[in-house]
């Protein structure tokens, strides 16, 4: 296991700063009279750096290459499965969706569902709800990515910030041949991605369900062709 690339500055920074803290407790509780105490304090600060560097861990995955099936793009629970219309790419029309709630503790790397062609990529400000909160999947910061499949298929994900994620890294760029179970982007600090599919793909998780990112397959879209995933 590494650490992603994304968590060097944010690392650095929160051990500089914690260093300082610890540094003027030590002189504030005269560590000598009260070194149980430090050591408590030792402890807490040290304990809290581990878990930001944590969050920023890239453990390594297998790589599945399936264009029938859809894979988790991120570790988390299944929070949405339900069928709704979609007004940004898909001009209403109905789409499965798949939202997957990832918490503080969870892996934070994204990657590709499917692989393909970008055909649309956009990201939208906006405000930080809670990652659950059914607003949050058009009211909060988001990026909205599309691939078009080697069959034709349409696959929408966003990533979604939370009430505690600030930031969203993409490394999505429109017209470019992407894998499946590649990397495509970072959450920082709690959020949600949603998976847009054709309404009648073969759904295989259910509210509730866990997932592990590039090895959960989600959806099977391998038997609907151009006219059906267009319907």
């Amino acid at each position: 296991m590494k650490i992603n690339k994304e968590g060097y500055k944010i690392i650095a920074i929160s051990g500089v700063c914690l260093a300082a803290v610890w540094t003027l407790l030590y002189y504030m509780i005269e560590a000598r009279e009260n070194i149980w105490l430090l050591v408590l304090i030792t402890a807490l600060l040290v304990m809290f750096w581990f878990f930001i560097v944590s969050f920023f861990r890239e453990p390594r995955r297998i790589k599945i290459h399936d264009a029938d099936l859809v894979f988790s793009p991120c570790d988390g629970r299944v929070v949405v499965t339900e069928v709704v219309e979609d007004n940004e790419y898909f001009e209403g029309k109905k789409r499965l969706q798949v939202s997957i709630f990832m918490s503080v503790t969870n892996v934070h790397i994204n990657w590709f569902p499917v692989g393909g062609l970008v055909k649309y990529f956009k990201y939208h400000p906006g405000r930080f709800l809670v990652a659950w909160h059914p607003k949050s999947s058009t009211e909060n910061e988001r990026t909205t990515t599309v691939i078009e499949t080697s069959k034709g298929i349409e696959v929408l994900f966003r990533q979604i910030a939370g009430v505690v994620a600030r930031r969203i890294v993409s490394y999505v760029k429109v017209g470019e041949q992407v894998h499946q179970n590649d990397k495509c982007g970072f959450i920082k600090f709690g959020s949600r991605i949603d998976i847009l599919l054709p309404e009648n793909a073969e759904l295989l998780v259910e509210i509730g369900d866990r997932v592990v990112g590039t090895l959960t397959p989600i959806a099977r879209i391998g038997d609907f062709g151009v006219e059906d995933a267009d319907e």
